[in-house]
């Protein structure tokens, strides 16, 4: 299967789908970590990780299926919410708890 098509499928098979350096119970890197707490402090303790460290070739196509270049990204119901600085930003100001409310919460 072509990369950019399991994306998709991953994305649009999965509520919250994050894309991340290692697993929500041990997060390889800070802005991992960061965005896995901010998803906890929404109530949102159920999601679908992908840990890009263990596959080059999502690591690598996950920025050309966003055209974003960073890692961690957070999808919400297929759609590409952001990285660790806008996640934050919007968790600051209350937005992405809006966007979570509608999704499943464990």
């Amino acid at each position: 299967m072509d990369v950019q098509q399991l994306i998709k499928e991953q994305v649009t098979g999965h509520a919250v789908t994050l894309y991340m350096k290692g697993t929500p119970q041990f997060p390889q890197c800070g802005f991992s970590a960061t965005v896995v707490q901010i998803l906890k402090a929404c109530g949102v303790n159920d999601f679908f990780s992908v840990n890009v460290l263990e596959n080059p070739e999502i690591r690598n196509g996950i920025k050309d299926y966003a055209n974003w270049p960073t890692i961690p990204q957070l999808y919400v119901n297929g759609e590409f919410v952001g990285g660790c600085d806008i996640m934050k930003e919007m968790y600051q100001d209350g937005e992405l708890q809006k966007l979570l409310e509608g999704v499943v919460k464990a």
